[in-house]
């Protein structure tokens, strides 16, 4: 419902990526965990808000939670924070709710955001990267031609 709200106001201002974190060697170009490594950091992710100046944001309540897989997109705890994997996260089971996916044509760019430039810096312990420039984001409609 929030996703609509969104594409009904005229501006995202304030939506942007600011966390990007490549797959590194912990994971294979398809997403894949190679065996014997650790589960991050990296955490083979891109993160972003939703939070929309001007857009009142209620708690997003959980929903059916099925298995992070590379293109899931996710709402951290209720929102507006959320994440696209770049990375098969089974060990994320039943942890965020999915509310979407990126085509696998549009992945590229996803990947192409998680190359850059970062600086580290440490969340509530967990080390994670941080971009050096938020990649801001607009949210609109697509109509579809229906025949």
């Amino acid at each position: 419902m929030y996703i609509l709200e969104l594409l009904s106001s005229r501006h995202c201002a304030g939506c942007r990526f600011y966390r990007a974190e490549g797959r590194g060697e912990v994971w294979d170009s398809q997403g894949n965990h190679i065996k014997d490594a650790s589960f991050g950091p990296p955490y083979a992710l891109v993160q972003g808000t939703l939070e929309a100046q001007g857009v009142a944001f209620n708690d997003i309540p959980d929903e059916f939670c099925p298995t992070i897989t590379r293109g899931s997109v996710a709402w951290i705890e209720s929102g507006p924070e959320f994440f696209i994997s770049l990375s098969n996260h089974r060990e994320w089971t039943n942890t965020y709710t999915v509310f979407g996916s990126v085509v696998a044509e549009d992945m590229e760019i996803v990947e192409r955001i998680a190359q850059l430039p970062t600086k580290p810096d440490v969340w509530n312990g967990v080390s994670v990267s941080v971009l050096e420039k938020h990649v801001p984001l607009k949210v609109r409609r697509i109509e579809i031609a229906r025949s």
